[in-house]
């Protein structure tokens, strides 16, 4: 039984368009046409647009001689088995047809976005010949990589404060020891040299701590310079004389405010 198809007797864009439409319909693969049943449905919609006084190209009407030539030529016996099919001009038109059209329908939806741009000619850019230094290609790219990877490497890195504990401390040396040592020597030699008390320090800021315990001590009039003409000179650096003062306050009332520290 023929089998019948209702037309909608629309628009196609040119007789491929029309072949197409029937070949989906009628589920048809392109590689093997049924030529007369695609003819028969071809021809019935060329009748019923003339009846309906529908405009055809002229494209329609060469395609219609196209397809009763085809099956014509199918209906004849074939004289080698090497003869060409006489459908293959008409599916592979079919075939690449279809492709562009399923090509279009991806290009349409990216037309608004794309169809306003220029493309841009490729600059020509000079060699630059003034560095001179040779570096390969695969050796700028391994560099530029490292780079990447250090950076990636110091962005992941957690924040941390770090703190530096050394491990030898510099010991304080407090003054107020020190000018109890400064009495004690001047106590039992009656006097004492600027020089004679520096002997006892062992380092530089032990010595520092001396001086200041000296000065403190001139300063609270606990010692005194002695000046005597026919003996010394007067202040003479290191040979500078000390002796105990006349207005002497004892040691217990040196203030801690009066008393210095020297770091070491």
């Amino acid at each position: 039984m023929e089998q019948q198809l209702t037309y909608h007797l629309e628009s196609y864009e040119g007789p491929l368009d029309l072949l197409l439409t029937l070949i989906q319909k009628n589920k048809i693969d392109i590689q093997n046409i049924p030529i007369a049943l695609l003819c028969d449905q071809y021809m019935e919609y060329i009748r019923e647009a003339q009846l309906m006084d529908l405009e055809l190209a002229s494209e329609f009407i060469v395609m219609a001689s196209e397809l009763m030539l085809i099956k014509s030529k199918m209906l004849l016996p074939k004289e080698t088995t090497d003869e060409e099919d006489p459908r293959t001009s008409l599916a592979d038109a079919l075939l690449k047809y279809s492709q562009a059209k399923a090509a279009a329908a991806i290009l349409s939806k990216r037309y608004p976005q794309f169809s306003g741009r220029m493309v841009k000619d490729t600059d020509e850019i000079s060699i630059d010949k003034s560095f001179v230094a040779d570096h390969s290609v695969l050796a700028i790219i391994a560099a530029v990589r490292r780079i990447i990877s250090y950076r990636e490497e110091a962005a992941n890195r957690p924040d941390e404060k770090v703190t530096f504990t050394p491990m030898i401390s510099k010991p304080i040396v407090p003054v107020e020891a020190k000018i109890v040592g400064i009495i004690h020597h001047i106590e039992r030699k009656s006097k004492a040299t600027l020089g004679e008390l520096l002997t006892d320090s062992v380092s530089l800021p032990d010595m520092i701590a001396i001086f200041l315990g000296v000065l403190e001590l001139i300063k609270v009039r606990k010692i005194r310079i002695v000046e005597d003409e026919d003996e010394y000179v007067g202040v003479l650096g290191e040979d500078t004389v000390f002796v105990m003062g006349e207005d002497l306050p004892d040691e217990d009332n040196l203030n801690e405010e009066d008393t210095l520290h020297v770091e070491q």
